[in-house]
């Protein structure tokens, strides 16, 4: 049993301040496996405190020192990897190979982040002025439950090679996985005050952190509404925003696709870690003259997938994060049937011979419009919409017609016309033929789906500000 009451400030693990206990809860088993006792306002401004005291003098270090500071928390981070495997297995119900690749994920961050650190010039002449590149000052780094590990080692390996101190605010969900790379930070050995977790709720640390002044910079991954809610907040300090936000993502499949490759990736990318991921492609659009082969293919696929216990290797979908997660699956699910929807694989309520653990049958849903429910929000889920069209623009514009434009996703034996395609996407990314990430390329969404970008040279400049000077 786990019984985390910790945060880490000023270089070191400290009590909380907070009062509110929560139990962990395995997701497979519904059993308690720990409890944590949430941090309050008072213990982020402790927090927020020593990341000031930190920042003069972090904020002035060399490259060099940053690049020794993030080779020395790959390592610690590395050297972690099988804990950070076993807590996401344990906690969050991630199926083993999606959790071994976050394991293993979270320091390759660190390490992309050294490559992208070496080969920047942080002071420029541009025309008659030098142009330098300084931190912004100290950062906020809000991650979410469903990529935990990953998220906090990808934001804060920015904000080091940056310079700038940060105070992270990990979901109340992800208290184990956060526990184990606090202390990969800490056996890192950076400067006391550098970096400092406190877990707590949004309603209270996130609530502190959008208008402390001492915050320069928020990056927060998440929801939209929270999102806009961090953005509002934030404004009577002028803080610098970076938000991840939600997605719907549409995956076109071209009709001189390969149906049987294409298909089981499309399928993939929709019940991407259990369906409960930003950039799941949950829209998936075929040519109306191949829906019936189509049908068959996704019926046949689905019906292979193995649903249950996430540490068995034959396992694709796991179980939901909680109980809440499972029943907002339920509604989406009832809300397609009430709108005329027709399923075509999955449906309410448990997969068959589970009594137990937050498991849902991976849905699929046909006879789709893009204005029904199923359609425009995201589900969080692994459940999945069949639209169909007549022609390339007519795809583009239901691939289009969206509030959100995260990522998407192209299938066409001709990548040349994909490409062409994917020009036309209101997407901040879009693959092709492939489920693949470039770690050093932006990340980040168009319309509701964010402001700004992370990973790489975009990543490290999120956290800097242009300063210019001209001399007579």
């Amino acid at each position: 049993m786990y019984h985390l009451s910790q945060a880490y400030i000023d270089g070191a693990f400290v009590p909380v301040q907070g009062t509110e206990v929560v139990d962990i809860i395995n997701p497979a088993t519904e059993q308690v496996i720990g409890t944590v006792t949430l941090g309050n306002r008072d213990d982020v401004r402790r927090a927020i405190a020593a990341a000031q005291r930190a920042q003069s003098a972090f904020g002035r270090t060399t490259k060099q020192e940053r690049i020794d500071m993030l080779r020395r928390l790959q390592a610690a981070v590395l050297a972690r990897t099988d804990d950070i495997r076993e807590a996401t297995i344990d906690e969050y119900g991630g199926p083993l190979s999606r959790s071994q690749w976050v394991s293993e994920y979270a320091s390759q961050c660190f390490a992309t982040a050294v490559k992208t650190l070496e080969s920047y010039e942080f002071t420029r002449q541009v025309g008659d002025a030098t142009v330098v590149m300084e931190p912004v000052g100290v950062a906020a780094l809000m991650t979410p439950w469903n990529s935990t590990a990953g998220s906090i080692c990808s934001k804060l390996a920015s904000a080091v090679a940056a310079g700038c101190a940060s105070v992270i605010k990990p979901s109340e969900l992800s208290p184990i996985q956060t526990h184990v790379i606090a202390q990969a930070i800490h056996e890192a050995g950076l400067p006391p005050g550098v970096v400092n977790i406190v877990i707590g709720r949004g309603a209270d640390v996130g609530a502190e952190i959008s208008t402390n002044p001492g915050i320069a910079k928020i990056s927060f991954t998440g929801s939209t509404p929270t999102g806009k809610a961090i953005l509002r907040a934030g404004a009577e300090t002028m803080k610098r925003v970076s938000l991840a936000l939600t997605g719907k993502s549409a995956t076109v499949i071209l009709d001189d696709a390969d149906f049987n490759d294409a298909i089981p990736k499309a399928l993939s990318a929709g019940f991407l870690n259990n369906g409960q991921a930003c950039i799941a492609g949950t829209r998936i659009l075929v040519p109306r003259a191949r829906l019936a082969e189509a049908v068959g293919l996704v019926k046949s696929t689905v019906a292979s997938l193995q649903v249950g216990d996430p540490r068995a290797p034959t396992t694709v979908i796991g179980p939901l994060v909680s109980q809440a997660q499972y029943d907002r699956i339920q509604h989406f699910i009832r809300a397609g049937l009430e709108e005329g929807a027709t399923l075509i694989a999955g449906g309410e309520g448990r997969p068959e011979r589970f009594t137990r653990g937050y498991f849902v049958k991976p849905t699929v849903f046909v006879d789709v419009r893009n204005d029904m429910e199923i359609a425009r929000e995201e589900i969080f889920g692994p459940v999945l919409c069949l639209l169909t069209y007549e022609n390339e623009d007519e795809a583009v514009r239901i691939a289009n017609d969206s509030a959100y434009g995260l990522q998407a996703y192209v299938f066409s034996s001709d990548v040349e016309r994909a490409r062409r395609i994917a020009s036309r996407l209101e997407a901040g990314g879009v693959m092709i033929n492939a489920l693949k990430h470039e770690l050093t390329a932006p990340f980040g969404g168009f319309k509701q789906s964010g402001l700004g970008r992370e990973y790489g040279t975009a990543g490290l400049e999120a956290f800097l500000e242009a300063k210019t000077i001209v001399s007579a």
